[in-house]
């Protein structure tokens, strides 16, 4: 016993001195690593088979529709102390406006449609109330695609106003006296036009009305007539006129900078009877949007109409106020 235990603690005094002279550092370098891919995976094919599905059965409605619509109000305002040694009157103005457009494309087919209200008005204290915008329009054309850029064209049109318009005197005392000279349908423009319209791009189009005919209506015969006797080219005394010529007329709608819309319609109007008697209209509305719902507003109207007047007529207007559009 005494030996087998002897020749126990020498075989484990051999292994401990062996141990203690193996070189541990190249021990990592007899490690062996399985090969890679030893097992191969096939990877799987992926086949795609497209299924025809009949329209029918997808129930899918298109709608050739678009519509835009925009609300719009301003209020301007000013109130002065009775000893406000810089001057000045107290006055209320208020705006409105509404405009509605609808658009129906289908193929070579196309119906446009717009409504454009406007009303304003101004009080200064100790004057009488006096409009500052009155403006009722509503234009439609129906168009039939002939190439690229070119249409047939009908259209439709009638403009007129919501309010009395009055012409502003004194009397000897120094008083303010109002005459009417205008009110819905006093005048009141209906246009029918066929021909052709030249459309480039979507923002801009020009309609040649080669046939085109006006009537111009004055319903009330009472109105008073400004010093150059005129009454919108109906025979003072009658309420009707009706005018066959050739129509120009030019529509511009593009965004010329980030938030900054720039709008412009100019009519010509031509009169087969009197070639020489040529009648223009440029409206111009510059829009800027401060924030979703508020916009800064310069419009400016330009018009040569020899039956109102021999001479150029202009308006301008600068508004901060409301706008609400839908879509947003």
């Amino acid at each position: 016993m005494a030996k087998k235990c002897t020749y126990l603690l020498l075989l484990i005094f051999c292994t401990i001195t062996v141990s203690a002279q193996v070189d541990t550092s190249k021990i990592k370098d007899l490690k062996l690593y399985p090969r890679k891919n030893l097992l191969r995976v096939r990877k799987p094919v992926i086949q795609l088979e497209p299924v025809t599905i009949p329209v029918s059965d997808l129930e899918l409605k298109i709608n050739y529709w678009k519509t835009w619509i925009t609300l719009g109000a301003n209020l301007n305002q000013a109130t002065f102390s009775d000893n406000w040694s810089g001057g000045g009157v107290n006055s209320v103005a208020v705006g409105t406006s509404f405009n509605y457009k609808t658009d129906y494309t289908k193929g070579d087919k196309n119906f446009t449609s717009e409504l454009i209200l406007l009303y304003g008005k101004l009080k200064n204290k100790d004057q009488l109330q006096k409009k500052t915008n009155d403006r009722i329009f509503w234009d439609n054309k129906v168009a039939l695609k002939l190439s690229k850029s070119w249409y047939f064209f009908g259209s439709l049109s009638f403009e007129s106003q919501f309010d009395d318009g009055f012409n502003y005197t004194r009397d000897s005392q120094g008083n303010e006296v109002a005459s009417r000279i205008s009110k819905f349908m006093a005048p009141g423009y209906l246009t029918e036009s066929v021909g052709f319209e030249f459309k480039p791009v979507k923002y801009f189009n020009l309609r040649i009305g080669t046939g085109t005919a006006r009537q111009t209506f004055v319903l009330d015969t009472t109105l008073y007539h400004n010093n150059e006797g005129k009454n919108y080219g109906v025979p003072i005394g009658n309420t009707f006129k009706n005018e066959l010529a050739f129509q120009l007329v030019a529509n511009l709608d593009k965004d010329i900078f980030e938030n900054v819309n720039l709008k412009s319609r100019y009519m010509m109007f031509i009169p087969y009877k009197d070639p020489l008697k040529i009648d223009h209209r440029l409206d111009v509305t510059l829009t800027a949007k401060v924030n979703r719902f508020m916009n800064v507003t310069l419009t400016g109207i330009g018009l040569y109409d020899d039956d109102a007047s021999t001479r150029i007529q202009a308006s301008e207007a600068l508004a901060l106020g409301l706008v609400y559009k839908i879509p947003k």
